[in-house]
């Protein structure tokens, strides 16, 4: 029988610029008495990696902070209070709210941007917690998302290392010897979603341990750009009102494309 066992880590404190994230997480660890275990995944939300690593900037308008973030515009919705709901593509490849610029939690006049590498981000904590704890770890780095086709949000990886990022189980058999060709199930996201059980939005709990799961691994891997969908794979590239504007002014440019060719062929 397989067991899994998750704990939020206690007493880390406020993260702020220049801290050393890993020897905070390493020394909460120490003092919890749950010292890190071969095997073990931390699970990091990406407020505290950005505070670490410098990502409070000082903003007058989030808005030109998103704009300035995005790297494409995915979907814009007006909101009742004058402003739009944006969905962008991060520079990172992320569709998300927002861009994943937050004023959550921090000084006004000031945003919280994502890691500039999440993955690379990962893959230096990792390594220094390996390093202070002894323990062969994996790091996941996580932020919230909502879902195009559900009501709320959930936390999924932004940013992974020493960890098996997905489990293939395409080219297997299910129960009744059928060959299975689309099951890969995104092991770092399902890590974020149970970790933040445990750690809340507003707890002051950012780091939890996942126990008992066999994917942690001796290389860094890929991380979570392996997990972003390309153009050629996006059934869903831009938003319903984007579609229609943009199909809209194709049909606009097809009619007049038409109606120059008429007086063009006039006598």
């Amino acid at each position: 029988m397989r067991e899994l066992s998750v704990w939020a880590v206690e007493g880390i404190g406020e993260v702020r610029p220049g801290d050393d994230l890993a020897a905070a997480i390493a020394e909460a660890l120490t003092r919890s008495g749950r010292p890190a275990a071969d095997g073990d995944v931390l699970v990091i939300a990406s407020k505290v990696v950005s505070k670490a690593e410098g990502r409070l900037v000082a903003a007058a308008d989030r808005e030109e902070a998103i704009s300035a973030e995005a790297a494409r515009l995915v979907a814009s919705r007006p909101r009742a209070d004058g402003a739009a709901t944006r969905i962008v593509e991060t520079r990172h490849g992320f569709v998300m709210a927002a861009a994943g610029v937050d004023v959550s939690n921090v000084p006004d006049g000031y945003v919280l941007l994502l890691p500039e590498d999440p993955d690379g981000s990962s893959r230096s904590l990792a390594e220094e917690l390996r390093e202070r704890t002894g323990a062969r770890i994996g790091v996941v780095v996580t932020d919230t998302f909502g879902r195009p086709w559900r009501q709320a949000q959930t936390d999924l990886a932004i940013g992974a290392a020493y960890v098996r990022v997905v489990d293939d189980h395409r080219g297997t058999p299910d129960q009744e010897g059928r060959t299975l060709t689309v099951s890969v199930t995104a092991l770092v996201d399902e890590l974020a979603g149970a970790a933040d059980l445990v750690k809340g939005k507003a707890g002051g709990t950012p780091v939890a341990v996942v126990r008992g799961l066999d994917v942690v691994t001796d290389d860094p891997g890929l991380g979570v750009a392996a997990l972003v969908r390309g153009a050629e794979g996006d059934m869903f590239r831009i938003g319903s009102d984007e579609a229609f504007a943009a199909g809209h002014a194709a049909g606009m440019r097809m009619a007049q494309a038409l109606r120059d060719d008429e007086r063009e062929a006039q006598p």
